[in-house]
């Protein structure tokens, strides 16, 4: 495979990427044959799905026409510059869904607030919402999901039970002892 022997060779990638930096299209797809598989591995062992992991290399490539100039054979093998963009690309990749998934479970968190604190509609006040806030935030995760599931989403005791993994009575309990638990702290 031609591809492997020019993967394996680092003065002809030198050369390729230099042949980029300078536009040379022919010289890019084949720095592309010659490494792709590679990257592709890189980002695969760390974002674990192939569709995104494609757009991803996409993406690295795309970096690597347009950075190609940056290159600095004196400062390591092309092979690891190339891995290092594939890298960091998957990993911004990952900050930006959890960035994602913060902000939206910051705004859930917000609706979910706003139903406990007035259950009726209207709007809570900002006082009573940030001492729910404070109150719930002093019950373990388990349970304040399972009170946040019961009271805003309505969920079942069964069905708590059967998303946690944990009996009928169990989930009672939780509940119970939750609720007394918030009343205590916000009478407080």
């Amino acid at each position: 495979m031609a591809g492997q022997s020019v993967a394996g060779n680092p003065d002809e990638l030198i050369g390729l990427l230099s042949a980029t930096a300078g536009g040379d299209a022919d010289a890019f797809r084949r720095l592309y044959d010659a490494t792709s598989a590679k990257l592709f591995g890189v980002i695969l062992r760390i974002i674990r799905d192939r569709g995104q992991a494609e757009d991803i290399l996409q993406e690295t490539y795309l970096r690597v026409w347009q950075k190609a100039e940056t290159y600095d054979s004196a400062a390591g093998r092309p092979v690891t510059w190339l891995a290092t963009i594939a890298r960091n690309r998957a990993i911004d990749r990952i900050r930006s869904v959890e960035h994602r998934i913060t902000a939206n479970r910051h705004d859930d968190d917000e609706m979910i607030l706003q139903q406990l604190s007035q259950p009726d509609g209207l709007d809570a006040d900002p006082v009573m919402r940030e001492a729910l806030r404070n109150c719930l935030e002093q019950l373990d995760e388990q349970t304040r999901d399972c009170v946040v599931l019961a009271y805003c989403s309505g969920y079942s005791r069964d069905e708590l039970a059967e998303r946690t993994g944990n009996p009928v009575g169990t989930i009672k309990t939780w509940l119970h002892r939750a609720l007394k638990s918030l009343r205590g702290c916000l009478e407080g």
